[in-house]
């Protein structure tokens, strides 16, 4: 079974980190899971549960909860094996603890850890607008290995519930960190390619 580290930070959006951890395990993935202080009390104020609540309702044997205070974690170790981490979302003061390699919690660990031991890192930023630091910041993340994707879902699929917008942006972080996709987009056809007429 793959292990995918999930973080979920204080920043506006855990719904995109619930949704995340929903498909990774509806797909068969073991889920390493990681609030900060913060990110436990946005999730429960934006989704109306405590996220112990939400992780017992899942398969016990998938998901493992850990202590953001826990440096003795698994995921703090080069030598737990993971496919990659996901921050979802990612705040502006995870992303320059990262970029500037400074570790407070097990989220900045399981992040630095995965960035030395060249694992994917996606980190799901959820702050509008930016100032310079964050757009720094971003850049030092993209130079040590991770890959920043804004929560900016598309509006081509016409979509119709909130559901769709977070299922694209989910969609697009896990396809960056596993290679695969999990059908939860409609997929950009565009135009016609040109035939040669006669």
């Amino acid at each position: 079974m793959e292990r995918i580290v999930v973080g979920i930070t204080g920043a506006s959006g855990s719904i995109y980190g619930k949704r995340t951890v929903e498909v990774l395990v509806a797909n068969g993935y073991s889920v390493d899971l990681i609030l900060s202080e913060t990110g436990k009390k946005v999730f429960a104020y934006e989704i109306g549960v405590k996220v112990e609540d939400f992780v017992r309702e899942l398969p016990q044997e998938q998901v493992n909860l850990y202590n953001p205070d826990d440096l003795f974690a698994p995921p703090s170790s080069g030598s737990y094996r993971t496919t990659g981490m996901v921050i979802v979302p990612c705040s502006a003061g995870t992303l320059g603890h990262i970029a500037n390699g400074v570790t407070r919690n097990l989220i900045h660990r399981a992040a630095d850890v995965t960035l030395k031991e060249r694992r994917p890192l996606v980190l799901v930023f959820r702050e509008t607008p930016l100032n310079r630091v964050h757009v720094e910041n971003m850049l030092k993340a993209m130079d040590a290995g991770a890959t920043v994707l804004p929560a900016c879902p598309a509006f081509y699929g016409k979509p119709s519930s909130v559901k769709e917008l977070v299922d694209f942006v989910v969609e697009r972080a896990l396809r960056l960190l596993t290679g695969k996709s999990f059908n939860l987009l409609q997929e950009w056809e565009g135009s016609q390619p040109l035939r040669p007429t006669s």
